[in-house]
């Protein structure tokens, strides 16, 4: 009988898609891929360390893992096991800790998962994780998380991310349109292109060989995926000829996940991030311009150290009168070995909690204002396999969240709607146009 491997991943697409290639790696090689309660042989824990919360969450899933198969073997992965190996390595029950430059060469370097007598560290330094591993997600038939570039050269002072993945790398324009065409011919609709610094895409040996602009208009030559989605972009990499391109583009969708972190431009100087707000700011609106019904997603960080009221107060109006349809709210956390952590002015954690609840409101307004501006549209609507209560949902191509009565011949469809009211859940109803209907039945 083959030994059972269960994985779990915390954090980001990023880690979503490389969970899923190294789960095929353990598939490739006759080990049968199981879900993390049914008593594996073998636990695989992908990690974060972009919070502190996702530090404990390992120690709790590690205490999970233990409770479900006594003997079963641990291993960690991820950004955590790279800054961090032997502060994990005693962690209760964990049987050995991989970095940056080992996860991918995981089942030959644990070859026979035998619990050791003391935990196994294979963590060389970062500067090692010079070779960029090819990674897509394929567990949901849906969409996949296509990894085309990892690792940063930036150098935010709040940010753990070059020390956990090492510099910014790519793959080949080559090799990632022959990835999409292998996932063109599974039942998936949706590539959603995902990296650290994924504007930074063309870095092969330090060397800057190819560009972004040049990768989304091969990709948007691939004939069976419908759709292609920018997962997140710097905006000081978001050049005037992506935003112009992806407005003619046939395949991608109108939606930009920008980070801003910061609306002041005093916090984004000691963040040392690479703009200003007004450069942000004339981002959105060059976005909006050629696309008026584009969602805008963006990152932002409160209670930075040296955030003041005013700071705080600046960011909120600056975000309150910008074009944007949603935010990603990060309370900042002290992470070690930053320069942030050292800084003075630290803000009290009840300050930043404040803070947060006040942005996820502006958050949920933004988005409900987004989600009127488009009722009485028609939209095309990816159903996934996500059923509630008789009712299923999906995506429009311009991140609408919709739902509709449950369908089984709708799901993993695009299907032409219209968008009709938003419920008491903060979901768009629709209804299908009637050729829609005919055409599915």
């Amino acid at each position: 009988m083959s030994r059972r491997v269960a994985f779990y991943t915390l954090g980001c697409k990023l880690n979503y898609s490389e969970t899923s290639t190294i789960s095929r790696m353990f598939e490739e090689r006759g080990y049968a891929k199981v879900d993390f309660t049914d008593k594996p042989d073998i636990f695989i824990i992908n990690t974060c360390s972009v919070t502190e919360n996702a530090d404990k969450k390992c120690h709790k899933i590690v205490r999970e893992a233990r409770a479900i198969s006594p003997d079963g073997y641990v291993a960690i992965i991820g950004c955590y096991a790279q800054l961090k190996p032997k502060e994990i390595a005693e962690i209760p029950g964990v049987d050995a800790v991989l970095g940056a430059a080992e996860k991918f060469r995981l089942v030959e370097l644990l070859d026979g998962f035998v619990r050791p007598p003391q935990p196994k560290v294979f963590a060389s330094d970062v500067e090692t994780a010079s070779s960029f591993n090819a990674a897509y997600s394929l567990h949901d038939r849906t969409r996949t998380f296509l990894k085309v570039q990892d690792g940063c050269d930036y150098s935010c002072t709040f940010c753990t991310i070059p020390q956990a993945r090492g510099s910014s790398r790519s793959d080949s324009i080559p090799n990632v349109v022959a990835a999409a065409e292998k996932i063109a011919n599974t039942d998936v609709r949706e590539v959603v292109l995902t990296g650290v610094n994924t504007g930074d895409f063309g870095l092969q040996g330090g060397v800057r060989v190819e560009r972004f602009i040049d990768l989304i208009k091969a990709l948007d030559q691939v004939d069976g995926i419908e759709r292609f989605r920018i997962s997140s972009i710097e905006p000081n990499l978001l050049t005037d000829a992506i935003i112009s391109f992806v407005a003619s583009s046939k395949h991608f969708v109108p939606h930009f996940h920008v980070p801003l972190q910061s609306g002041s431009n005093k916090i984004l100087k000691l963040m040392k991030r690479r703009y200003q707000r007004e450069l942000y700011a004339e981002r959105v609106r060059d976005i909006k311009a050629s696309m008026p019904h584009c969602c805008i997603g963006v990152d932002v960080i409160v209670g930075f150290p040296g955030e003041t009221d005013d700071d705080f107060l600046d960011t909120y109006r600056f975000l309150n009168e910008l074009d944007i349809s949603y935010l990603h709210v990060f309370t900042y956390s002290e992470r070690a070995n930053t320069p942030a952590a050292e800084m003075e002015h630290s803000v009290p954690h009840a300050k930043r909690a404040e803070r947060s609840k006040m942005l996820h409101i502006l958050s949920d307004k933004k988005r409900r204002k987004f989600y009127e501006d488009n009722l009485g549209t028609a939209a095309n609507v990816l159903f996934e396999n996500d059923v509630e209560d008789g009712m299923m949902h999906g995506f429009t191509e311009n991140y609408v969240r919709v739902v509709a009565k449950y369908d089984p011949v709708l799901v993993n469809e695009i299907v032409r709607v219209n968008l009709l009211s938003i419920n008491e859940r903060g979901h768009v109803e629709v209804e299908a146009a009637e050729e829609e209907l005919e055409a599915h039945h």
